[in-house]
């Protein structure tokens, strides 16, 4: 885990926050034996990966110099994401005192974190809407689009991107209404579109997205600090990319509403077909002298709870930090993983844990009318397919979280599954089947005592998952 460099004074505000944050990771102190609290070992690792990718932990060694007194330059910070409460005040914890540093972030709704006693504020963060837009998260963009007036050579523009910055950074293209995009918001998220479809698709109906805000800030030098929650880490997926170069198309992006069945507005597909909502492109002169630097990926959280397994005696094997596809599906592959190594016929050797991250999707199932809508998200779901394919499997425990602390839109991180999970919810009187069908996984396991719920993380390197076989 990357720590802030430099030696911190204990009466410092700095050392406070990276305290705090060390403490509200629970990666201190030693894991729980996996053998006796399995399930406690496994929320550990969860707790390490979420730790590994905290702002505080990623920021020093990413931040340029300020611009110099000589030049008259300042420092102007935006920024979207689940992420960027934490990351602004990251970012205020390490920026020298004495260099001017402003700007305004926008994060989702009570994801900013408590403020460290004694930390100056210099960076507004304003709450909105994630994952569908809300007039918050437009008047953010508006706002963040006209601070980018006046700017010079001489000045210094740092963005601070992360997940969920698509629906938060909201300012649609013209003849689009906020109503419009509400509703191709949703539709994309029940279609079961994966993130870089219907990235493509928000990057081409926006004045922001897609390298666009990269572009408003010129002339001046724009440096982006990102946390990836997207398979394979592309910086032009995360959020949309709205500081970096799209190879997307307009046709690429019509292509995907088509396959979709999610209409437009007239005029708005005309502009689509026409290319006048055409993305700025790799080469083009805006992007001269910007930079961008990850901060978090997945594979790093994942290499870090496996490191903890490892320590507690276990073999740990990262399948892939770039799993795609219909979460109950994934589910079912683990499972078929999980029960071969349980029976010990299996390319792993166990005792052991199973590691993989990446962004899965739920199609939404339409159900008769009448009845009640189901709850729950990516996490939930892909437990509740390994729980149906496990078939009780003796020796195998497994939890699968998202490491912004919220599935979908509910108040859980995820779930988990226990060997006895099928036949106590048979005992209540509740068929698996029954809650995959109306995607119910928050209904199912909730009184199970299966949910996994953290608040919050302040942070977003999305899916985890880890299977522990004994």
């Amino acid at each position: 885990m990357r720590r802030v460099t430099g030696e911190l004074p204990r009466h410092n505000a700095r050392w406070r926050i990276y305290m705090t944050v060390n403490l509200l990771a629970s990666v201190s102190a030693p894991p729980p034996d996996p053998h006796r609290q399995p399930r406690e070992f496994l929320e550990h690792l969860f707790a390490v990966a979420v730790g590994r990718a905290l702002p505080l932990h990623n920021t020093a060694a990413c931040l340029p110099a300020p611009p110099t007194r000589e030049s008259g330059g300042r420092t102007l910070v935006l920024g979207a994401g689940k992420a960027g409460g934490a990351m602004a005040q990251a970012v205020e914890a390490i920026w020298p005192a004495d260099a001017p540093l402003s700007g305004l972030v926008v994060t989702r709704y009570h994801h900013v974190p408590p403020r460290p006693v004694g930390l100056p504020e210099r960076i507004e963060v304003v709450e909105a809407s994630h994952p569908v837009p809300d007039a918050a998260g437009l008047k953010a963009a508006e706002r963040i689009v006209a601070l980018t007036q006046g700017l010079t050579a001489n000045d210094l523009v740092l963005c601070l991107i992360s997940g969920g910055g698509s629906a938060l950074l909201t300012l649609p293209a013209e003849g689009l209404s906020l109503a419009d995009k509400q509703r191709i918001n949703k539709e994309l998220l029940h279609s079961g579109a994966n993130i870089s479809e219907m990235n493509c698709v928000r990057k081409h109906l926006s004045r922001i997205k897609g390298g666009r805000l990269a572009a408003a800030c010129s002339p001046a030098r724009v440096v982006t600090l990102t946390i990836s929650d997207v398979p394979g880490d592309d910086p032009s997926i995360i959020a949309s990319g709205p500081t970096v170069p799209d190879a997307t198309t307009c046709a690429d992006a019509l292509a995907i509403l088509q396959r979709y069945g999610i209409e437009l507005p007239p005029a708005v597909r005309v502009e689509l077909q026409s290319g006048v909502l055409e993305t700025p492109k790799p080469g083009d002169p805006a992007f001269k002298g910007h930079e961008v630097h990850m901060m978090a990926t997945p594979q790093q959280s994942l290499e870090a709870a496996a490191a903890v397994a490892e320590a507690a005696g276990l073999k740990a094997y990262i399948l892939s930090d770039e799993i795609e596809g219909e979460s109950r599906e994934v589910g079912k592959v683990h499972a078929a993983m999980a029960r071969a190594v349980a029976r010990g016929n299996g390319a792993f050797q166990k005792p052991c844990v199973i590691l993989s991250g990446g962004e899965t999707t739920v199609t939404i199932r339409k159900q008769p009318e009448g009845t009640p809508r189901g709850r729950g998200g990516r996490a939930g779901e892909f437990c509740l397919g390994l729980a149906q394919a496990l078939q009780a499997q003796a020796g195998v425990w497994a939890l699968a979280a998202d490491t912004d602390g919220i599935d979908g839109v509910e108040d859980n991180a995820g779930a988990f599954v226990a060997p006895d999970t099928l036949s106590r919810a048979m005992a209540k009187g509740m068929k698996i089947d029954a809650f995959l069908d109306r995607n119910d996984a928050y209904g199912y396991f909730q009184p199970l005592d299966g949910l996994v719920v953290t608040g919050p993380t302040h942070t977003n390197v999305n899916d985890f998952r880890a299977i522990l076989v004994l």
